[in-house]
């Protein structure tokens, strides 16, 4: 059985870059199937169900190794921080050179 070991980008709900959670998911070994009658799609492959999740990579690769699973990690993508040279405080400070515009 193969999976892969990733770090899960954050969700649209999240602000912070902080996400210290690994997850191992199995690479599905079968196709995935249209439902004539109701057009839904399906497998017979249901460990592409299995999601395990870990608090960190070295937790995630011992368990696939004691488990006997081929297991690739693959590491995000860091993010550029976004810092601005003037932040949010600058629009309201007294020093404000413009006008405001909204």
């Amino acid at each position: 059985m193969r999976a892969r070991i990733y770090n899960p980008a954050k969700t649209a709900m999240q602000s912070g870059p902080a996400r210290e959670e690994w997850v191992l998911e199995f690479i599905p070994t079968a196709a995935k199937k249209i439902d004539p009658l109701m057009g839904w799609t399906g497998s017979s492959d249901t460990s592409g169900q299995v999601r395990i999740r870990f608090d960190s990579r070295e937790a995630a690769e011992t368990y696939a190794r004691r488990h006997g699973i081929e297991a690739s990690v693959q590491q995000r993508k860091e993010r550029a921080p976004s810092l601005r040279s003037q932040g949010y405080a600058s629009n309201f400070a007294f020093k404000r050179r413009t006008a405001w515009t909204h």
